[in-house]
This record gives C-alpha cells, sequence and structure tokens, in this order.
C-alpha cells in the first residue's frame, strides 16, 4: 500500500527534522497513527488472483492492511515503545495524537510518532451528488454562505512528540507545546450515525480546556474541522461556542480557519495536517487566511460569537502573553478529538562551543550522498555562525551512519557551505564503508617526535585534555620535576599547571625537550591526556602497542600499573638515565641484516622498525660518524630527537635503579592486550609484572616490526597513533600493506594545522573508516541544541502492481506472476566484493534472488540478508527455489548459508536425496498387528461396555444437486479407504489383547437408499 511507504518515510523525515537518529533512541519510542482504506488493493492486487495466491502471498497483505500501519514502522525503525493503530475516521490522526500525548504522560515512552495518511488510488475526480458530502465545483467553502461541501485530498503527516521537561533537557527543537486533549464520541445524540452533534463536540472541547487549564480568551486561533458543509459548520461552531461561553463572554476576537479549504479533506490525516498547519502559525507568528470565504454564513451567526473567519495573512499579534490555538477534528461516526496548544518556549541562546566544528554526511548510495550534501550545502547559506555547532552536533547524533560518508571540519559556515558545494577534495574527506564496529589499536610513540607547544592547541580547547595533564603535572613537581620552570626559565610557586608552560609556543627552545628528565615525562603526559581525550570519544582501543617509553604508556592504559605510579617510575627512571654520558640515534633506511654490518665498537642495534627501516644508538661521536657514511653510500639516515643512546647496553648502570623502582610497585595483569618489544609478541601477565621484563625491555632493541605484523593479523582493525606526529602510523601502514587504515593523533613538528583542527579531522576519519564514536561524550559539558536540517534524499523506486482485467479469469490465469512494475537496481555497495555465480545452479539461484529483491545483479558470495533479504522473502524464495528444482530446502539452511555459493551444494545433495527416496509412504505388511494406542484403548473399552452405541459416531450429511453416479462415488470411497488404512481398521481380542487389524485392499460397500419415490 503506497500508504505505508508515506506513512514510513514521514516517519523517518520526522524523527530526523527532530534531529533523532531511531537507531540511538535509547528510551521507548511509541508509534501511533491510521490510514484510509486501501483503494490501491482493491484496484490493483485484489484483482490479480496469481499474485495472492504465489508463495509469500501473506507479504501482500502485511503490506495493505490497515493493521501493520504502526507496526510497519516500529519494525523498520526499530521503535520498542507502543506501535497503535487508530481508526476514527475523519478524526483518526488527531485521536492518535491524543493518545500518544496520554503514552507519554503515562510513561509508557518516552518518545511518540503520531499522524496518519490518506491516499487514493487511482488519483481521480469525484462525480457530485445533490445533497453528498462534497462539493459541486471542487472548492471547500468552509464557513462561507455557499458552502456545499468537502473536497477529497491525498496526503500524510507525522508529528515527533515529547514530554516537554525532558525536551528541554535535551535541548530539543522544540515547535509548540499540547497544552492538554481531549477525546469522546457524540453517542445516540445526534440526527443519524454520519451527522455530527453538538452536545459530544461541545463536551470535547471543554474537557481539552480544562485539561489544558488555560482561558479560551487567551486562545488566538482555530483550526477547525471545517469540512464545509450546510449541516456540520454551524454545528461545530455552536459547539465552539457553548464551549467557550463558559468563561468568556467576548465577541470576534478569535480567528476560525480550516485547511480543507488549501488541500481538501484528508480523511484520516485531516486532523494532523490541521495540527500541523496549526504549529507552523505559532512558529511564523502569522495567522493563514481560510480560502473561499467570501460570506460568512449567516446560519451561523458569527458576530454573537467569539469567532470570525480569517481571509487573509495577519501578523498574530499578543499582548506579552504565550500565543494559543487549538485544533479540533470530528469523525464520521461521532468520535471527537480537540487539542490546546501554545507556542514553543524560548530556546536558550546559543552555548559556547569548540572553535573548530565536525561536520559529518552519510547516505545509502553515491547518488543520495550527493544529494545530501547539496541540501546540506544549502541549508548552511541560511545559518548564523552561532548555529553551526548545533548543525554539527546534530549530524553526529541524530543521523543514521550509512557506507557512503563524508567528513568536513571548517571554523564557519560560510567555509563550510564553500566546501560542500564545491566539492572541495582539500577538506571534504569522503569514504565507502559498510562496517560500522570496527575496533582500534593504540600506536604509543616514544622519543623523537616531541617538539615545543605539542598538544598546546588541545590543552586550550578540551578540558579533559587539560584536566589529565593538570593531574600529571600535580604528580610530577613533587618529584622534582619542574617542565615549566625549565621550559620559561622558572616557575611560580604555586602556579597550578606545571606542565602549562613547557606546551607553550613562545618563546622557548628546541634544547629542554632533548634533555631526557624533560622529555620522557612530558611525552608520557601528553599521551596519557590523549589517550584519555580518546576515550572520552568514545575511541577505545581493544589493543595496545607502545615504541620504546610508549610500551610504559600501554602498562599504564592497561592496567598494570597506576598513573602516579607509573608517573614516577617514568620521571625517576628518566633522571637517572640523564646522568649518563650522552648519545645518540640514527634511524637507518636498511633491513636488520643489513644494518648488523655497520654495527660494532660502541654502536648497537636500538629497533627493528620496518623490513627496511632500523635504528641504530651509541655515543653521539660513533653516530656522527655513521651518519656521514651512510650519506655518502647515497642511504642517508635519520637523526632522532633523543640525548641518548636507548635500548642499547650504554643504559645497563641505571638497571638496578629500575629493578628497585619497579619492586616498591604495584603491577597486575594487563586487562587490555598489548604487544611487547622485547619479544615483538603479546605480553604475558608474567612478563607484564615482572620488574625485570621491563629492565630487558630497556637494554634491548625494539622489535616494532614484528609487533605490528602481529598487530595487523586482524584486517579490520584501525591503528590510532596516540601522541607527536605519525612515524608509527607510517610505519604500520608499510608493514601492513594496503587496505589498512593507520591515523595520526597530533600534527608533526613541521605542520602549522591548529591542533584542535587535526585531530578532529581524525576523528573524522575514524567515523568514515566504520568505527564508532560516542557523540555524547564528545559534546561533553556543552550545551547543545539540536535542529532541524534537511533530511534523507529518499530515491524512490517504483514497485507498482498493474491491475489485472476485470472480467476476465483467463487473463487472470495467464499472467504471471512476477509480472510487477519494477525497476531493477544495483547492486548495493556490500563489503564483500562481486564475484559472477558459476555453473547452473548458482545462475539460476541468482536469477531467482534478482527477480525477488529488484537487483540487476548478485554475486555468488553475497549475503540475501545484507542485499535487503528478510525472513518474509526468505520464505518466498525457498518457495521459488523448490518451484524450480523440485526440493525444499528448510528455512534453517538459509540462515546457515544464506550466499549462492552456500545454498547451491544444498540443491544438489537435496535432489540426489529426493531421487532415492520412494515417493509414496510406504505401506505395513496386511500380517502385522498393532496394539491400540490410549485413545483407541478408551473407545474400544466403552464399546464393550455398550456393544453398539453410535455415541462415537460422527454423522455428516451433504445435499447435492444434480444426477448421482453411485458407481463412482463407491469407487471413490474405496480409492479413499484403501489410502488412509485407518478407515479399513477394526479391533480383534488376540490371545485376551485387544490390536488394530488392517482389513487391506477391499471393497467398501456403499449402501443406498432411494428415497425418489416418497411424496415431495
Amino acid at each position: 500500500d503506497p500508504q505505508q511507504r508515506l506513512f514510513l518515510e514521514c516517519a523517518w523525515e520526522a524523527l530526523e527534522g527532530a534531529g533523532y537518529d531511531a537507531a540511538r533512541c535509547t528510551g521507548p519510542v511509541g508509534v501511533f497513527g491510521g490510514a484510509s482504506a486501501n483503494s490501491y488493493y482493491f484496484f490493483h492486487v485484489y484483482s490479480r488472483h496469481e499474485l495472492l495466491n504465489a508463495p509469500g502471498g501473506v507479504q501482500g497483505f502485511l503490506g495493505t492492511d490497515k493493521d501493520f500501519l504502526c507496526t510497519r514502522v516500529s519494525y523498520e525503525l526499530g521503535l520498542c515503545g507502543p506501535s497503535v493503530g487508530v481508526q476514527t475516521a475523519c478524526s483518526t490522526s488527531l485521536v492518535a495524537v491524543h493518545l500518544a500525548c496520554q503514552s507519554l504522560l503515562n510513561g509508557e515512552c518516552d518518545m511518540a510518532l503520531a499522524g496518519g495518511v490518506s491516499l487514493k488510488v487511482p488519483q481521480v475526480g469525484y462525480f457530485h451528488l445533490p445533497g453528498g458530502i462534497l462539493a459541486p465545483d471542487g472548492h471547500c467553502r468552509a464557513f462561507d454562505a455557499a458552502a456545499a461541501g468537502a473536497v477529497p485530498g491525498s496526503g500524510a503527516g507525522v508529528v515527533v512528540l515529547k514530554r516537554l521537561e525532558d525536551a528541554l533537557a535535551d535541548g530539543d527543537p522544540i515547535r509548540a507545546v499540547i497544552r492538554g486533549s481531549a477525546v469522546n464520541n457524540d453517542g445516540a445524540l445526534r440526527v443519524g450515525f454520519a451527522a455530527p452533534g453538538v452536545e459530544g463536540q461541545a463536551a470535547v472541547i471543554a474537557e481539552a480546556l480544562a485539561l489544558a487549564r488555560v482561558d479560551p480568551a487567551s486562545i488566538g486561533c482555530v483550526e477547525a474541522h471545517g469540512s464545509g458543509t450546510a449541516l456540520g459548520d454551524p454545528i461545530e461552531i455552536a459547539a465552539l461556542t457553548r464551549a467557550w461561553r463558559a468563561s468568556t463572554a467576548r465577541k470576534g476576537f478569535c480567528a476560525v480557519g480550516s485547511v480543507k479549504t488549501n488541500i481538501g479533506h484528508l480523511d484520516a490525516a485531516a486532523g494532523i495536517a490541521g495540527l500541523i498547519k496549526t504549529v507552523l502559525a505559532l512558529e511564523h507568528r502569522e495567522i493563514p487566511p481560510s480560502l473561499h470565504c467570501a460570506t460568512p454564513n449567516p446560519a451561523i451567526g458569527f458576530p454573537e460569537t467569539p469567532f470570525y473567519v480569517n481571509t487573509r495573512l495577519a501578523p498574530w499579534e499578543t499582548e506579552g502573553a504565550p500565543r494559543r490555538a487549538a485544533v479540533s477534528s470530528f469523525g464520521l461516526g461521532g468520535t471527537n478529538a480537540h487539542v490546546v496548544l501554545e507556542e514553543a518556549p524560548e530556546p536558550e541562546p546559543a552555548a559556547p562551543s569548540r572553535p573548530w566544528q565536525l561536520l559529518l554526511v552519510a547516505a545509502k548510495t553515491p547518488a543520495a550522498l550527493e544529494a545530501a550534501t547539496d541540501r546540506l550545502a544549502g541549508h548552511l547559506a541560511d545559518v548564523a555562525e552561532e548555529k553551526l555547532p548545533d548543525v554539527a552536533w546534530t549530524l553526529q547524533a541524530g543521523r543514521r551512519v550509512m557506507p557512503w560518508r563524508r567528513a568536513l571540519v571548517v571554523r564557519d559556515a560560510e567555509e563550510a557551505r564553500r566546501a560542500l558545494a564545491g566539492r572541495d577534495p582539500a577538506a571534504l574527506l569522503q569514504a565507502h564503508e559498510e562496517r560500522t564496529d570496527r575496533t582500534v589499536a593504540f600506536l604509543l610513540p616514544g622519543l623523537g617526535e616531541q617538539y615545543p607547544g605539542m598538544a598546546r592547541g588541545l590543552y586550550d580547547s578540551e578540558p579533559v585534555f587539560r584536566a589529565e595533564i593538570d593531574r600529571c603535572a600535580a604528580v610530577l613537581r613533587p618529584l622534582g620535576v619542574d617542565l615549566a620552570a625549565a621550559l620559561e626559565g622558572g616557575g611560580e610557586e604555586g602556579g597550578g599547571v606545571d606542565l602549562k608552560a613547557m606546551l607553550g609556543r613562545g618563546g622557548t627552545a628546541a634544547g629542554p625537550l632533548q634533555q631526557t628528565a624533560v622529555a620522557q615525562p612530558a611525552l608520557f603526559a601528553v599521551e596519557m591526556a590523549l589517550a584519555r581525550l580518546w576515550r572520552e570519544w568514545g575511541i577505545v582501543p581493544r589493543a595496545l602497542l607502545g615504541y620504546s617509553l610508549g610500551e610504559y604508556v600501554a602498562a599504564c592504559l592497561a592496567g598494570v600499573v597506576s598513573l602516579e605510579d607509573a608517573l614516577r617510575v617514568v620521571a625517576l627512571r628518566a633522571q637517572a638515565i640523564e646522568a649518563l654520558p650522552a648519545g645518540g640515534m640514527l634511524a637507518v633506511p636498511l633491513p636488520e641484516s643489513a644494518t648488523a654490518g655497520l654495527l660494532g665498537g660502541d654502536l648497537a642495534l636500538a629497533a627493528v622498525s620496518g623490513p627496511e627501516l632500523c635504528v641504530v644508538a651509541g655515543p653521539a661521536a660513533a653516530v656522527d660518524a655513521l651518519e656521514v657514511l651512510l650519506r655518502e653510500r647515497g642511504t642517508p639516515g635519520r637523526r632522532l630527537a633523543t640525548a641518548h643512546a636507548f635500548h642499547t647496553p650504554l643504559l645497563e648502570p641505571v638497571a638496578g635503579t629500575l629493578e628497585r623502582l619497579l619492586a616498591g610497585v604495584a603491577l597486575r595483569a594487563p586487562e587490555i592486550p598489548f604487544l611487547s618489544n622485547l619479544t615483538g609478541t603479546w605480553i604475558t601477565a608474567g612478563e607484564a609484572t615482572d620488574p625485570r621484563y621491563w629492565v630487558r625491555q630497556m637494554l634491548s632493541p625494539v622489535r616494532f616490526a614484528a609487533a605490528a605484523a602481529e598487530l595487523l593479523r586482524d584486517p579490520g582493525r584501525v591503528l590510532l597513533e596516540v601522541g607527536p606526529g605519525q612515524s608509527l602510523s607510517s610505519l604500520a601502514l608499510q608493514i601492513g600493506g594496503d587496505g589498512r587504515v593507520a591515523l595520526p593523533s597530533l600534527r608533526s613538528a613541521w605542520e602549522r594545522r591548529p591542533d584542535q583542527a587535526f585531530v578532529l579531522s581524525t576523528l573524522g576519519r575514524l567515523w568514515l573508516a566504520g568505527v564508532p564514536v560516542d557523540w555524547t561524550g564528545f559534546r561533553g559539558a556543552e550545551r547543545r541544541r539540536r535542529v532541524a536540517l534537511p533530511t534523507y534524499p529518499f530515491e524512490r523506486r517504483r514497485y507498482w502492481v498493474e491491475g489485472g482485467v476485470e472480467g476476465d479469469g483467463a487473463a487472470h490465469a495467464a499472467r504471471p506472476a512476477t509480472e510487477v512494475t519494477t525497476t531493477l537496481h544495483a547492486r548495493p555497495g556490500l563489503a564483500t566484493p562481486y564475484v559472477a555465480p558459476v555453473g547452473e545452479p548458482e545462475r539460476a539461484l541468482a536469477e531467482i534472488w534478482q527477480e525477488l529483491l529488484g537487483l540487476a545483479a548478485v554475486g555468488t558470495h553475497d549475503s540475501f540478508f545484507d542485499l535487503g533479504g528478510h525472513s518474509l522473502l526468505a520464505t518466498q524464495l525457498l518457495a521459488r527455489i523448490t518451484a524450480r528444482f523440485g526440493v525444499e530446502i528448510p528455512l534453517a539452511a538459509l540462515f546457515e548459508a544464506p550466499t549462492i555459493q552456500g545454498l547451491a551444494p544444498l540443491l544438489t545433495a537435496a535432489g540426489t536425496a529426493a531421487g532415492s527416496q520412494e515417493t509414496t509412504l510406504p505401506r505395513r505388511p496386511e500380517a502385522d498387528r498393532a496394539p491400540l494406542s490410549f485413545a483407541q484403548q478408551r473407545l474400544w473399552f466403552i464399546d464393550r461396555l455398550e456393544p453398539g452405541s453410535t455415541a462415537y459416531n460422527l454423522p455428516a450429511a451433504l445435499r447435492l444437486t444434480g444426477p448421482l453416479d453411485t458407481a463412482l462415488l463407491a469407487g471413490g470411497l474405496t480409492a479413499i479407504a484403501r489410502r488412509h488404512e485407518t478407515l479399513g481398521t477394526t479391533f480383534e481380542l488376540v490371545q485376551g489383547e485387544p490390536l488394530q487389524v488392517i482389513a487391506g485392499d477391499r471393497d467398501l460397500a456403499l449402501p443406498v437408499a432411494d428415497l425418489a419415490a416418497l411424496p415431495p
């Protein structure tokens, strides 16, 4: 039914318009609504008997019956609140709003969708009947002297409802407030079943006003039912007047109108159309005109009522009081609904936010992504600068994550509009990714990439990062590590943040960060703060790989050691190393085997970073000489920003100090797996908790290449470098090959992009790669509001069933069951690459899948469910397979092997098994005697007590007309008796035990009593 599709589209758009993604609604969401009679079914589907009788024909019923309008929405959108179909004729959708409000107030749901849909098929005009309810000229003239009926229309509408206090707390875009609502029925107090009643309408209006606790004199506009009939209009105004006169005697102050004069009578959607019109009037603070009312109906007597028909667009002025309105909808059959509305409270002013914003766009197809991008670009042309953070928040938290994605980091709305509209490749990131649950591993670098001012921008703009840095600084100061004083030449006593100055840019030289005692604690603190920030944003590592000092960060993140103990160990270890003679480290672009030839004397292998990249360390003079040698050979190395020869025997004098430090620290088994620098594989609990392991780690080469290869054995894992620069992520990409995602968190020393813009770009890239993000954690303490943005650009495809040839049964039978006007669409973008089916069974299965799913191509490895299949389509699929191949495949088999390649062998196996089996049931040998069942024993016992009793006989009589062929009838009954042995079975005593005895193939005697001679 097109009504179901339109209602589903409106439900999706209403939720997106409210800034919500149904998949991320944390509480129950209800659905309340109704539809008009399904004329599409009667004109197009009902006459197609071959469709109704085809396998899976029940799906046609589920897709066309009113009962499933709301439950379809609940199923497709994953909504678990009450799902209630409402059917009260013209008042259906406003009654749905009332029921949704009650459900919210009763706590049955936290949010609700309410509305209705009415679509006439075919879209044709009508014949006017004098005295009927339809207008003679195609105009609805509500409240006019010439009013003579309504005009049928088609439409749909859905609103999102929420408790006011919740909507305010959640920063929702409130468009209006429902103060009160009521529903009743006219009962028998009216002229006829289809006639309106003054008593019932007045009562429901009065009840709604009482529940709303408002004075009718404060209401400036009433959206009336206003069907434009000579009987209905006067009754409606009389009922309104009776209800209002209980509180006010004022005359002619309240505008009345009807949206039916604009778009016709929408039947089940009439009430929601009136409600939406009224909400828009409140939002725009203007009262729209009611059309086609040239002369008010004199039978109504407007001058003596509180009402007047508003016939022009008028500003809605008030004297400081909130604007209020009311909406009526009265159903054929007497069910009345009335709702009292108030304009939305003034929104809070825009709250401060980050200087940079991350905008996201996602769609199911490339074409939809382009359309969504254009829509957002157009919308941003009218967005005030202070609203851009709210736009970003709504896109992050209120839109479904889909395979085709774009991300953009900008400072203002105009920059965003230009980048989106122009598809700026330097700014607009794009990816296609089916997954939304990829895991992340942290890469934690050691010394070599640090620089003055690293992460200063994050310290200034990200409270979580700043708090962690301050926490580290407070731990380090008692240990004699005053980094601010070291960088600035002396720090203020009790100045608060010892690391703050160290992270500043102004007037500092790079020298102090070359000092191990300064650089190592600083780097550790920055990496811990970055990790804390990422975790706050929902980027939680499933694995860790630290490089050199980074392994201490990994141990701390994994819970092996507390932050305080780790900082103490790192700082005192660094101070001990600082007392050693200076050294240097050189990255060498050679494999380990070639690098070994360069070693000797004071030079040692410090790291194997990649297949053709090693690090050599030793005294500064020896490293200088090696650097010159490599340059002369045409394979220049790169000097690392370190002051000592780490991971070499030159650090042996510190071994005892480190072991004693760790012996006094509580070490625990890791809660997050991390890789060992020493072994190149996953660290064991015994190693992680052994102080001697950490001594060996300090003196031995870093086996990063082996550890990275182990980490990359999971092909779906995303690597995130948590520290300055991108040396480790670059190395990992070289080791991992194509298709890997490895991203940095902080810029390198030579880059000038602001820190926050850089980290937001990385967050966007993580989202593009399929890593889930906690956007609530990302928002943090910011007070953000959801705002109305362009909704999803649906790509409609035609699935229209043409009606059968009326009165021509032969034509129905001749038309194939699959003859539905359907446009085959392209295979969706799947993570599985397309592989064409091979062989007759696979190709035949592919044809069935293509026909059923409406796809132009299906690959042999494509999952039926990834292509859009579900349980109902699965039954149709199996029925078509049975019809095509003559074998039955159980439903469970499809769930276990949902691909063509998986099903094809089952067809062959099932066909072979079917060919080897008999097609008829094997007959029991006549000599067999079977014991009686428990039920048969009871019947036999009763017969023994009262022989010949007919108490358990089941008589039946058939009245037939025409000549009777008794011989043919007897032959038919005999054939049935032979096929069903129970009909030829008797009970006999054999050696004192009752047994079943089968008579065998005998003719059944058919007694005939010919009563033709009896008088009529």
